[in-house]
């Protein structure tokens, strides 16, 4: 789907890239080994995000180090839009028949940009009728991408709705921290 929104294929590689690390920045010859692509494609199209802001660069010794720039105004919305179209995002959302009734999944935003996020934070959260075994296998696989455990909560939608209404101390905690939303409406949830 990126590839179809955006024309350039090296673009879609650097989006990817540097959302799956915000805080990582690269120079333009490291990028051509990583993604496989020739320099002076690598550099244009640097030079392109760099130029509507999304990158800012600086220059370490005799190269130049591009890094996202997180006060860019469509961050969040970039963000969420890899967040859809790669990874775990789009396994939920391309096996979301095979995963049950889901109503609502989202990401902390911590685990979206692939930041450590606090010892007892939920990464992710679903709330429906979810077939455990198969979130389960999605969920490995994302682990073994990413090197890390994935902390993940599933409610159903009673569940949810009784510990909300009881103002439960846990969902409130969970509902107050940024997040993107992957898949569902929280607003029919919440109201």
């Amino acid at each position: 789907m990126l590839r179809q929104l955006f024309v350039s294929k090296v673009r879609v590689k650097l989006l990817k890239t540097y959302f799956a690390n915000p805080d990582k920045p690269r120079y333009g010859r490291q990028l051509s080994r990583l993604l496989g692509e020739q320099i002076n494609a690598i550099r244009r199209e640097l030079d392109n995000l760099k130029t509507i802001g999304l990158l800012e660069s600086e220059k370490r010794g005799n190269r130049i180090y591009f890094y996202l720039n997180k006060d860019f105004i469509h961050y969040e919305a970039l963000l969420l839009l890899v967040l859809k179209t790669t990874g775990l995002g789009k396994a939920i959302i391309d096996n979301q028949s095979r995963l049950g009734k889901v109503k609502w999944v989202f990401f902390s935003k911590n685990f979206a940009q692939n930041l450590p996020g606090e010892e007892e934070e939920i990464d992710m959260f679903l709330v429906g009728e979810i077939i455990m075994p198969e979130l389960s296998a999605l969920v490995v696989q994302e682990e073994k991408s990413r090197g890390r455990e994935i902390n993940y909560s599933v409610m159903d939608e009673a569940e949810f709705r009784f510990r909300y209404s009881g103002k439960d101390p846990f969902l409130t905690r969970l509902l107050m921290l940024p997040r993107f939303t992957i898949l569902g409406n929280e607003d029919h949830l919440l109201n």
